[in-house]
């Protein structure tokens, strides 16, 4: 890939720590919460952020298209797309639970090339350069060690339709279980992934994402050294759906187990 204009990943971490400080201007305070599904919210934080966003965007790179959480598209079939979640972790938010952040990417002909996480509550900007490598603070981001699951802490998410296969996921979960050292459950995919880029966790798994959960937090991780693929073992799409995502050394044990 050529040199990146230096101005991408500036907005993206300009985007997400703006993000994060309309996210802890508004925490606790009883912002409206609405429903998009069962049990999937929307604030209007979320709104307000993407809004936010979607204004720097068309001022900065009107030729840029933006794939968001809540507006979605349309989309033009640009070279160059920013793929957003203006709040990831919104249940944790609306219930004040201090476990949510930003999520960007660009994407420039389908690959990632640019990605800021920020997660407001413990002040940590996470971000990667395609080829490049990927840090938190300024710090140089690597995996753990761990070579084998029973040695791992592991986390996982369940989607917005669990209540329709809840039998499905809990036997995948209780198979890692039997397993593990221990498993988490966060509330924020871009969070677990990068957890996993730092080396607090070992792996990640989760079905039914959308890329905006994803998209930054895998270079994020791939940058940093750790293997990402779907939960069969084969090639992650954004699109698909689920993933798999762990420090590589612990990625074909936990494959077969989740398989």
């Amino acid at each position: 890939m050529s040199v990146l204009d230096p101005r991408f990943l500036s907005t993206a971490i300009e985007a997400v720590v703006r993000a994060g400080d309309l996210q802890i201007a508004n925490f606790g305070k009883g912002v409206p919460v609405r429903k998009k599904g069962a049990i999937d919210l929307v604030t209007d934080v979320d709104v307000e952020v993407e809004r936010m966003f979607r204004a720097m965007v068309a001022e900065r790179f009107p030729d840029h298209d933006v794939l968001a959480e809540e507006f979605g598209g349309p989309l033009r079939g640009a070279r160059h797309r920013w793929v957003f979640d203006p709040l990831d972790g919104t249940t944790n938010f609306a219930h004040g639970v201090p476990i949510f952040c930003a999520s960007l990417a660009l994407e420039i002909d389908g690959q990632a090339a640019v990605a800021a996480v920020y997660d407001p509550n413990r002040r940590e900007l996470f971000t990667a350069e395609a080829g490049v490598g990927s840090w938190m603070n300024g710090q140089r981001l690597r995996p753990s060690a761990n070579a084998t699951v029973m040695d791992s802490m592991l986390v996982t998410g369940f989607p917005y339709n669990v209540h329709e296969q809840a039998d499905e996921f809990l036997k995948t979960f209780g198979e890692v279980l039997k397993h593990a050292r221990a498993i988490r459950r966060l509330g924020s995919a871009a969070i677990d992934i990068c957890w996993v880029a730092a080396g607090r966790m070992d792996g990640f798994w989760e079905a039914s994402l959308q890329p905006w959960d994803t998209r930054a937090a895998v270079l994020i991780l791939e940058e940093a050294g750790g293997k990402v693929t779907g939960m069969d073992g084969k090639t992650w799409e954004p699109e698909a759906g689920d993933i798999l995502a762990t420090n590589g050394l612990i990625h074909e044990q936990l494959a077969r187990i989740i398989g």
